[in-house]
């Protein structure tokens, strides 16, 4: 009895292993499987795009390419995984590069998470009035770059409406009000109102009418890479 006991008792670490194993597989099977799910909504949506842009619709390209319109259509909505061969076909049709469908699949995707009251203070232009700039992150690199900053005037800061840069803004009021003046108008601003322009024109707070002042501050400008 003692040894049926024992070589029971050996025998619970080997199930265990193998159950082990097959989790470890399954959960292999199912990274390789997201992995390719990905990749293929990658590919559809750069189809897609580099269609669009060419002004071509879904038959245009299928016929160009030697496809039927339903099955382009999966490609685009990443239903299926298209074949090396139609790939090419497309890449041929849409003149080209095949790389060009992948770009942007193994892009690194990273996150910036800011707590509250720890953005980075910056200087900028409006500093000298006495507005605080925090910098919540930033997007740099690729074809636009993307600036979000937390603004705030108190009773000592000074009005500044000349503000100049390239791109585009987009500013939300959090707390206080302000008259913000863009190029010839002037915008009676309170919480929840936001503003978007043309960062070209002159621009900027040219009356702090209940302070302390709060903005969320968003600029955009094209990218240089």
């Amino acid at each position: 009895m003692t040894e049926k006991k024992k070589s029971r008792a050996r025998s619970v670490p080997a199930e265990a292993d193998t159950e082990q194993q097959l989790d470890d597989g399954q959960g292999s099977a199912l990274s390789t499987a997201d992995e390719a799910s990905r990749l293929e909504m990658a590919i559809g949506r750069e189809v897609r795009a580099f269609r669009t842009h060419m002004g071509m619709t879904v038959v245009e390209l299928a016929k160009e390419a030697g496809l039927s319109s339903g099955m382009l259509s999966k490609i685009e909505n990443g239903m299926t995984s298209p074949s090396l061969y139609t790939i090419q076909a497309l890449c041929r049709a849409l003149n080209i590069p095949v790389t060009s469908l992948f770009r942007r699949f193994e892009e690194q995707r990273d996150a910036t998470f800011v707590r509250a009251g720890e953005g980075l203070i910056t200087e900028r232009r409006g500093s000298r009035a006495g507005h605080q700039y925090q910098l919540l992150g930033q997007s740099i690199g690729g074809d636009v770059y993307v600036h979000p900053y937390l603004v705030t005037m108190t009773e000592e800061s000074d009005v500044f409406p000349l503000f100049q840069h390239e791109g585009v803004e987009f500013i939300y009021i959090l707390e206080g009000e302000v008259a913000y003046r863009y190029a010839d108008k002037t915008y009676q601003m309170k919480p929840g109102d936001s503003l978007f322009f043309d960062g070209d024109a002159p621009h900027g707070p040219e009356h702090l009418t209940q302070c302390p002042i709060r903005l969320l501050s968003i600029i955009c400008r094209a990218g240089t890479d």
